[in-house]
């Protein structure tokens, strides 16, 4: 269960919180996001993505667990049905808050809460599918002949020149920053 947080509740009692948060979650799970403030946002995440995990494991045990929470029917099914295969190989994370900006009336900041539909791709396939495809670009295209570096002309002095100018240049600053 997600560690209980200290200071003043959502509601008016904890089992006031925890129906709000229950009802919340419901409404996550049939609409895939819902509009809420980023307090209310923050304390459901846990809520909703230990939910999403009982879903996860699928079998009856933790199709009642999931009852006891939330108590429509259609929504647990569809929870079971429809959001659990699509979260089957994400390890975690199910869901994301997007900060929305201020709500007109209180100005209370506001969120969209959203479940992450998108397929999980693992970071070590990404890394190996993207060396493929630098390797397959380097052996398409023709080695390049590099153009001979160019020598400083000596006679000149041009450099020399360039050097002592800088050289002048430090002693000058050090002078301010010892004051």
């Amino acid at each position: 269960m997600p560690t209980p947080t200290k200071g003043a509740r959502l509601g008016g009692s904890p089992a006031h919180e925890r129906l709000m948060l229950n009802n919340m979650a419901a409404q996550l799970f049939e609409h895939k996001q819902i509009k809420t403030t980023v307090t209310k946002a923050k304390r459901l995440r846990p809520v909703a993505e230990r939910l999403i995990t009982f879903a996860k494991r699928g079998d009856l045990a933790a199709r009642r667990r999931v009852l006891q929470q939330i108590t429509d029917k259609g929504i647990v099914h569809e929870l079971f049905t429809a959001i659990a295969p699509v979260m089957a190989e994400r390890p975690g994370g199910y869901t994301r808050i997007t900060k929305i900006g201020p709500r007109k009336g209180d100005n209370a900041p506001m969120a969209i809460i959203e479940l992450v539909l998108e397929p999980y791709s693992p970071k070590q396939a990404t890394v190996k599918e993207a060396e493929q495809v630098t390797e397959a670009a380097a052996a398409e295209e023709a080695p390049v002949e590099e153009a001979p570096a160019v020598e400083p002309d000596v006679e000149s002095g041009a450099q020399e020149d360039e050097a002592q100018a800088a050289a002048d240049a430090e002693p000058v600053e050090e002078k301010f920053e010892e004051k």
